[in-house]
């Protein structure tokens, strides 16, 4: 228990986007650009057989999104980049509009907000600074995405919940596995060139 008091009452770190934030402007870019960023990561879309909700890019971009702009520039991000879905094709596939949000692949989405808070704050923890952490805050980021987005899946579809956690969840295991490491090795890696360069 006091491990765990520690951690939450542990002092914030600067995550990468504090090194280039210091006014209301550039706050506002960095969400911009987290946004954007989302929708470049879901531009990649596979779909997989037998499942409603497609391999995307988009978990890795929330997982990235989080750590380097922290717990309320990634949800801001998160927020904005589900708004401009509202009207633009900017989700998986192209797809765009509020039955979306509240279709099969919808709770996924909510996913990635409730995730860039959670993996954001493990960064002002400076979680983000080795591989091993890293990992695991992804890890735990991806879990919550799953985890909301398989109750959602379930209510849409009437499937059963061993129908839903395989295609909804089992499938993607690995892929989301190497999205971690990839982005275990990407922040590190980043604030090492930003250490050098300062």
């Amino acid at each position: 228990m006091s491990t765990l008091s520690n951690t939450v009452s542990a002092p914030r770190v600067p995550v990468l986007a504090d090194l280039f934030a210091n006014t209301w402007v550039k706050n506002a870019a960095l969400i911009f650009g987290g946004a954007l960023f989302m929708i470049l990561c879901n531009r990649i879309s596979i779909p997989v057989p037998g499942s409603p909700v497609p391999i995307t890019g988009g978990t890795l971009g929330v997982l990235l999104v989080g750590s380097a702009l922290g717990s309320w520039r990634g949800v801001s991000a998160m927020l904005l980049y589900l708004a401009m879905g509202l009207f633009l094709p900017v989700y998986s596939e192209g797809r765009e509009g509020f039955e979306v949000l509240v279709g099969a692949s919808g709770g996924y989405l909510w996913g990635f907000v409730v995730a860039s808070y959670v993996v954001g704050k493990l960064a002002e923890r400076g979680n983000d600074r080795k591989f091993v952490t890293a990992f695991g805050s992804y890890a735990v980021g991806l879990l919550i995405i799953y985890a909301c987005g398989l109750p959602v899946l379930k209510a849409n579809t009437g499937e059963s919940w061993s129908w839903v956690i395989h295609n909804g969840f089992t499938i993607f295991i690995i892929g989301e596995m190497i999205k971690a490491a990839i982005g275990a090795i990407t922040l590190p890696a980043a604030w090492k060139l930003a250490e050098k360069t300062r």
